[in-house]
């Protein structure tokens, strides 16, 4: 299967745009993994970019440097979904696998820190 998300398939960081009520971008550089057609990502539970994906889950996303200072490639629009307890264990282990050095490290210590329930996996859909 090809890659939908371009250079955003394939980078270390994604911008992660999600929309607040108004419609004003905000954008958040995060690790993502893209698999089967879809591009993950990993995030606190209660983070402000989950609050506004479950109420808009139109997102877009376009590959970044690690701040998110320099975004490059083509901005890919898509659906963002929340989900679930054991369909996030398996971005975490894709999180581990891609990020071969500091995944396992960042993974365990967010699991010590905030436990399973501190952090959540998003699964976004390109647009037709």
């Amino acid at each position: 299967m090809t890659n939908p998300f371009g250079e955003a398939g394939t980078a270390d960081y994604v911008m992660l745009t999600t929309f607040r009520k108004d419609g004003t971008p905000v954008g958040t550089p995060l690790w993502a993994v893209e698999d089967g057609g879809k591009l993950y990502v990993w995030t606190e539970t209660e983070s402000w970019k989950v609050k506004r994906l479950r109420r808009d889950p139109s997102v877009t996303v376009q590959a970044c440097d690690l701040r998110g200072k320099k975004v490059h490639g083509a901005v890919v629009s898509g659906t963002g979904r929340v989900l679930e307890a054991e369909e996030t264990d398996r971005v975490r282990k894709l999180i581990r696998k891609k990020y071969w050095l500091t995944g396992p490290i960042v993974v365990y210590g967010s699991l010590l820190r905030r436990g399973k329930a501190g952090t959540i996996g998003i699964e976004i859909t390109p647009a037709a």
